[in-house]
């Protein structure tokens, strides 16, 4: 235990969740700096809520958390007692009392406005958006920041959207029972899903863009939406947009009650909520919300409940036309014996069970999602059910696995035999798909390792690196960091890195090791099994316990429930303090921790304002000082991008402190640390280096990306504090997470569990939660999806 001198506030030390009374006598200094970082939180998104774990455009969104450990957490009053901060420790256990108060304070002193006042601002603001209207009609609107009113808030849902940062929707949480009836199956067979272009195709025609921007602007809807339009909608979009303004639902960002402001603007009297294309669309709408929420498919009752809340009048023909207009697929699964329909008994005619009708499960879903998963079955079945190449004879792979140990012996033995093969475990874990690497490696096999980003795949072509040395395997020794089999699973797909191509258009490769698994969405599974040769094996490795996809389906985990293949499950434990409070969390348990080397930090907060002053001090001086990790190798992890303490106003106090700068390019400055999405569940850490005429030049692990300047807004962020979702399948040598009180009720175990997980050497926790984190890691599990997967593959049990 340190012994430490303690500072003005004592904290004590141990588990989150537990009780402690707070010190009194905080300094002035300290009360200056809450009041400041209280003033960034209002200018950075006072009025926005943290995002939950839906899975958004970005990267999807998180809730907070804390963490249980017995290494001692001072409260310093200014950045000279850092250190001492870090060291302070204490027998009782605990968190601070009143720690979640205070998170909606910075609201109780908004000035108030007469009515006289509000009236003559109103006025003011029809005259404005009266210009506003005149400059439209001679120029095009191009950043879209002199927009009011409806305008203004259908771009502001747009531009969230984009850039990451709405939440999932929640209608789809806990859909009502299924229904006992039946409904027709249209005939069709599985197909693959094409991938995404690896350049982004050519934009609509000026001429079209043009054509689009005068409907929208007919209709009062933000013109600079008018590219977006044109290409979602393709050929003659002006014309599809006046002949069904709800067409405008297709944007990203863009609400049902905005599409019905310009349906209302363009249709006049003939609009009306019992409109057939507003039914349509709203249908096809909610699905894709749905998917944004991690569901492939909805139940029906779910979504007429939802329609109904939409004000769609009769919800069953709504669903009806999309189903008969090509929009929406329906399915029926039966309720009992997913696993296969029981055979009948001795003597009993099989058209007997005919006769009864069997209670099934109604489900509509977008045909990409629903399509995406029975390809997804196809191509699993296909590893399941062929031969793998024989390289090597099965005397060659005995003598590899016996000169390995433990599970990685076992997972030699099981690829040796089988097209197809899950390995689970934690970070320490990965050691074994490396040891199957060499040994394939060794007996001839073409073999690659895919992983979730660009941090993933540096540290585990490491570890590759180290595993080939050690046993000495040829082709390995001395092999640079660019020549170790490794990519990232979009770079894989794109072409962009990895073996390339056969002349088939399948990978070039025999065994390919997929590490972070739990991250495939359906789509992305889909294209990688349907992108493998025959003959070839595929093993797909990860942490079962951590945050799901942010794309639509849980992959992984249906796979694991369905048995259809072997499971290796590793049996090396993570190290340490930080191993040891992890691997509790992962099975629903906050346990108490000793931490004598400061792995594990708790620092108890009051509000909000203290919250964000705590962080910067923690990553600006405390780390450095008395754990040795510099700021630029410490992550701060937060809930979400909005609130007081998300990402935005976390990012703009620690730009603040360490890369101060005007912003001249977009809001940023050569240097500043940033976040990268390409896609929607993409999230590469970089920096910014430079910018001109191209765009922002970004340095993202070593690959230079050039982002163009009209993209710059809607996939770059500052990247000193990110969310759970885009830090999950990377690790940084110390980790700040921070747990504001008001983001108790977001808590989940796969939260905590991810957030915690992404520290390797120091793990600090901000903690203003009190009993919720405890709560949260023993009662809230994974929020369920809906999914077909498993009744798709249950075929395939009986075989295996």
């Amino acid at each position: 235990m340190s012994t430490e001198p303690e500072t003005t506030e004592d904290a004590e030390p141990g588990t989150p969740g537990a009780e402690s009374t707070p010190a009194d006598g905080a300094g002035g200094g300290e009360a200056d700096a809450g009041r400041a970082a209280e003033a960034e939180r209002r200018d950075a998104g006072t009025g926005e809520a943290a995002d939950t774990e839906g899975g958004d455009a970005a990267g999807t969104r998180e809730a907070a958390d804390t963490d249980d450990g017995d290494a001692g957490a001072g409260q310093g009053a200014d950045a000279d007692s850092a250190e001492a901060d870090l060291g302070q420790a204490a027998s009782a256990e605990g968190t601070q009392a009143g720690a979640g108060e205070g998170a909606e304070g910075g609201d109780a002193g908004s000035p108030q406005v007469s009515e006289a006042e509000a009236e003559l601002r109103a006025q003011q603001v029809e005259r404005e958006r009266i210009e506003q209207r005149k400059a439209e009609k001679k120029a095009p609107i191009a950043s879209g920041t002199k927009l009011s009113g409806k305008a203004a808030d259908l771009l502001a849902a747009v531009r969230a959207v984009e850039s990451g940062e709405k939440p999932a929707a929640t209608v789809f949480e806990e859909p009502p029972p299924a229904p006992r009836r039946s409904a027709p199956e249209p005939e069709r067979r599985p197909r693959p899903v094409a991938p995404e272009p690896v350049a982004a195709s050519a934009g609509p025609a000026p001429e079209a863009v043009q054509a689009v921007r005068q409907v929208l602007g007919e209709g009062g809807a933000p013109e600079v939406l008018a590219p977006q339009a044109a290409a979602v909608l393709g050929e003659g979009a002006d014309e599809q947009l006046r002949a069904d303004p709800w067409q405008l639902l297709r944007i990203a960002g863009v609400r049902p009650e905005q599409a019905d402001g310009f349906a209302r603007a363009l249709l006049g009297a003939e609009c009306g909520p019992d409109d057939a294309r507003r039914g349509r669309a709203v249908t096809s709408w909610l699905l894709e919300q749905a998917a944004v929420a991690g569901h492939t498919v909805l139940e029906m009752p779910a979504l007429l409940a939802a329609l109904a809340q939409r004000g769609v009048p009769e919800p069953d023909s709504a669903v009806q036309d999309a189903i008969a207009e090509g929009e929406a697929l329906v399915f029926q699964d039966a309720l009992e014996g997913e696993a296969g329909a029981p055979a009948p008994a001795d003597g009993e005619e099989e058209g007997a069970e005919e006769d009864e009708e069997r209670p099934v499960r109604v489900l509509v879903g977008l045909e990409r999602y629903a399509l995406a998963e029975e390809s997804l079955a196809d191509g699993l079945a296909r590893l399941v059910n062929s031969a793998p190449k024989q390289d090597g004879s099965a005397e060659e792979w005995e003598r590899a696995a016996a000169a390995a140990q433990g599970s990685a012996a076992e997972l030699i033995r099981a690829v040796a035999g089988q097209g197809l093969v899950l390995h689970t475990g934690g970070e320490a874990s990965l050691a074994e798909p490396a040891a199957l690497l060499t040994a394939a490696r060794a007996l001839g096999l073409r073999v690659w390792a895919a992983t979730h980003g660009p941090i993933g795949r540096n540290r585990f072509a490491a570890l590759l690196r180290r595993s080939g040395q050690a046993a000495d395997a040829p082709g390995q020794t001395g092999e640079a960091p660019g020549d170790s089999p490794v990519a990232t699973v979009s770079g894989l797909l794109a072409g962009l890195e990895g073996p390339g191509r056969d002349t088939d258009g399948a990978l070039d490769l025999d065994l390919l090791v997929v590490l972070d698994a739990p991250q495939l969405d359906v789509e992305t599974a889909a294209l990688l099994t349907e992108s493998l040769p025959d003959g070839a094996r595929l093993v797909l490795a990860g942490d079962p316990a951590v945050l799901w996809s942010a794309g639509p389906g849980r992959v992984f985990a249906d796979l694991l429930a369905a048995r259809i293949c072997p499971q290796v499950a590793s049996r090396r434990p993570d190290p340490g303090p930080l191993g040891e409070l992890v691997s509790g969390i992962g099975i629903g348990e906050l346990n108490q921790v000793e931490a004598p080397g400061k792995e594990i930090v708790i620092v108890p907060v009051r509000d909000a304002g203290e919250a964000v002053h705590r962080t910067v001090q923690l990553v600006v001086d405390s780390v450095p000082r008395a754990i040795g990790v510099p700021a630029e190798e410490t992550q701060v992890i937060t809930p979400g991008h909005g609130g007081a303490v998300g990402t935005r106003a976390l990012n703009a106090a620690l730009k603040e402190r360490l890369n101060p700068g005007p912003g001249r390019f977009g809001g940023f400055d050569p240097g500043d640390r940033i976040v990268h999405s390409p896609a929607p569940g993409r999230a590469l850490p970089g920096r910014v280096v430079t910018a001109d005429a191209e765009g922002l030049h970004l340095s993202c692990e070593g690959e230079t990306v050039v982002v163009p300047r009209e993209r710059v807004e809607q996939s770059v962020r500052h990247g000193w504090a990110l969310t759970a979702h885009q830090a999950v399948g990377s690790r940084w040598p110390a980790v700040v997470v921070v747990l504001p009180g008001d983001a108790a009720q977001a808590l989940s175990r796969p939260w905590v569990y991810t957030a915690f997980g992404r520290a390797d050497r120091h793990l600090s926790v901000v903690h203003g939660v009190e009993q919720a984190l405890a709560r949260a890691v023993a009662e809230v599990p994974a929020k369920p999806r809906t999914t077909r997967l498993p009744v798709l593959l249950a075929p395939q049990i009986s075989g295996t």
